[in-house]
C-alpha cells in the first residue's frame, strides 16, 4: 500500500508505477532514512504526539531496520515506491499500529530532502579523503625529485626547463581548491529540512532547532517553501564534481602524452596498464584515458540537472526525483577515479634521463636575454637579440649553445661568459621567486602544501 491511496479508489497502471517509483536509487538513503526517522520520533514525543511507550517501541524498530540494511539483510516488497515508504512498511511489519504514528507532521518532501543532505555531508568528507590521498603521493613524489629537470610546455611546444616536482605540484593545488570548494558547499549543505513538510512547515510543536544539532547540521531551513525545493546543493556538488573531474582530465592528459614511446619520461606499471588484443607490444594508459573521458560525463551529468531544474513551477514537483541519480553517479565515478590514479602515479616509473634530454639550448632562449638584461640591455632589444641568436643557429642547424662568440656578439652585447647561461639547472635555480619552479622555491612550496596535508588529516 503507498503512502497516498487513501485518496484513491483504482490501482496505478504497473508502467506508471515502474515511472513514478524512485526506490531503485534511493534505497541508497537508507541508513540516513532511518536516521532522520530517530530523530523525528525524538521530536514527535517532545511534542507529546508520541507517548514514551510508543516513542519506545519505534526507536526499537527503527534500530532493527538500521540492522538489516547494514547486515543486506532487508527485504524490500514489489509495493515499495521509495526507501520512505519501504521503511514505514516494515516499521508496521515489527512494532504494529504505533508505526502508523511516525509520519505525523512530516512530508516526504522534507524528508527526502534531509536524507539526500545527509548523505551527501558524508560524501563531501568521503571524497575531500580521497582527493587528499591523491595529493598525498604527488608531494611523495615531489619530495623525491625537487632536483629532476623536465621540460616545461606552452601550447605544447617546449618552452623552459622545470623541474618534476614543480610540475607535480602544478596537479596538487587544483586539488587544494576542489576540497575548498566541497567545504564551502558543506556549508550550504548543513541546513536542516525537516520539519518543513510539504511546504508550509508542520502544525505540530516540532523544535527544529534540537532536530538540526540531534543530525548534525548547523541550522533549521529558514523558510519551508524554499527548503522542500532547494537543490541548489544537488547542482553545486555536481559543479564541483565535474571541476574535480577536469583537473583529473588535465593530468590525465599530461600522463597519456607522457607515457608515449615519442616522450618516453614516464612508464606506468603493470598493474595500472592495459594492452592490445591485436598488437603484443601495446602497454596503454586506458586507466588515464578513462579519467580523461569521464570528465565529459561529469560535465553531462552537471547540465543535465540544471536542465531539470530551470523553471520549476512550485516548491516541489516530481521533476526532483532526478536530483539524487546524477549525483550518486559523479560521487561513484570520482571515488573509483582517484585511488586508481593515485596507483598509478606510484607505482609509475620515472625516466629522469629522457626528461633531461629533451630540454635543449633552445629553451634557455629567455635566459639568454635575461643575460643581456642584467648588462643594462632594455628587455625588448635583449628579446629581440636572443631571438635573432636562435634563428641564426637554426638556419646553421646549430645548436643554439654551439652558435660561435663572433656571429653572437653581431646580434648582441654578448661576452665570453654567454656560454654559463646554457646549463638547464642553472636557469632552473634562478627562478626563485615564490611559486617558482627553483629547487629552493619548490621545497617551500613543499613544505605549505604538507602542512596543509597535516591539517587534513589531524582533522580526520
Amino acid at each position: 500500500m503507498t503512502l497516498w491511496s487513501g485518496r484513491f479508489s483504482g490501482k496505478l497502471d504497473e508502467a506508471a508505477w515502474q515511472l513514478n517509483a524512485s526506490l531503485p536509487f534511493d534505497q541508497r538513503l537508507a541508513a540516513q532514512d532511518v536516521r532522520g526517522s530517530l530523530a523525528w520520533a525524538g521530536a514527535l514525543l517532545k511534542a507529546g504526539v508520541l507517548n514514551e511507550a510508543e516513542h519506545a517501541a519505534i526507536v526499537n524498530g527503527l534500530n532493527q531496520i538500521a540492522g538489516e540494511f547494514a547486515q543486506n539483510t532487508f527485504t524490500f516488497h514489489e509495493s515499495d515506491e521509495d526507501i520512505h515508504t519501504a521503511v514505514e512498511r516494515r516499521l508496521g511489519e515489527l512494532i504494529g499500529a504505533a508505526a502508523g504514528k511516525l509520519h505525523t507532521g512530516r512530508s516526504r518532501n522534507d524528508q527526502v530532502a534531509t536524507d539526500f543532505r545527509l548523505w551527501m555531508l558524508e560524501a563531501i568528507e568521503t571524497l575531500q579523503s580521497a582527493i587528499t590521498n591523491l595529493q598525498s603521493v604527488l608531494l611523495h613524489l615531489s619530495a623525491a625529485h625537487t632536483e629532476t629537470l623536465m621540460p616545461g610546455y606552452t601550447h605544447l611546444q617546449r618552452a623552459q626547463p622545470i623541474t618534476l616536482a614543480h610540475w607535480l605540484l602544478s596537479h596538487f593545488w587544483p586539488l587544494e581548491r576542489d576540497k575548498d570548494r566541497l567545504s564551502d558547499l558543506r556549508d550550504r549543505v548543513a541546513m536542516l529540512p525537516l520539519g518543513c513538510g510539504a511546504l508550509a512547515g508542520t502544525a505540530f510543536a516540532i523544535d527544529r532547532e534540537a532536530l538540526t544539532m540531534a543530525l548534525g547540521f548547523d541550522a533549521p531551513a529558514p523558510n519551508s517553501l524554499d527548503a522542500v525545493s532547494d537543490r541548489d546543493f544537488a547542482a553545486e556538488f555536481l559543479f564541483c564534481a565535474t571541476l574535480i573531474g577536469v583537473h583529473l582530465s588535465k593530468l590525465s592528459e599530461q600522463m597519456v602524452l607522457f607515457t608515449t614511446a615519442e616522450f618516453g619520461f614516464f612508464e606506468l606499471s603493470d598493474a595500472y596498464a592495459t594492452g592490445s588484443s591485436l598488437m603484443p607490444q601495446k602497454k596503454n594508459p586506458d586507466l588515464f584515458e578513462l579519467a580523461r573521458g569521464k570528465a565529459g560525463t561529469l560535465i553531462g551529468l552537471l547540465t543535465g540537472l540544471l536542465a531539470t531544474l530551470k523553471g520549476l513551477p512550485s516548491t516541489y514537483d516530481k521533476d526532483l526525483q532526478e536530483d539524487k541519480v546524477p549525483v550518486f553517479q559523479a560521487f561513484d565515478t570520482l571515488t573509483l577515479i582517484l585511488p586508481v590514479l593515485a596507483g598509478a602515479l606510484q607505482t609509475m616509473t620515472i625516466h629522469a634521463d629522457r626528461m633531461r634530454a629533451a630540454i635543449d639550448a633552445a629553451m634557455l632562449a629567455t635566459d639568454l636575454a635575461d643575460y643581456l638584461v642584467r648588462k643594462g640591455v632594455p628587455f625588448r632589444e635583449a628579446h629581440a637579440a636572443a631571438g635573432k641568436s636562435v634563428r641564426v643557429a637554426a638556419e646553421k642547424g646549430v645548436s643554439l649553445e654551439k652558435l660561435p662568440l663572433n656571429e653572437m656578439q653581431a646580434l648582441g652585447s654578448f661576452e665570453s661568459d654567454v656560454y654559463q647561461v646554457f646549463e638547464p639547472l642553472e636557469s632552473v635555480k634562478r627562478r626563485n621567486a615564490t611559486g617558482g619552479t627553483s629547487p629552493d622555491s619548490v621545497r617551500k612550496q613543499l613544505k605549505t602544501a604538507k602542512a596543509i596535508i597535516g591539517q587534513m588529516q589531524n582533522a580526520e
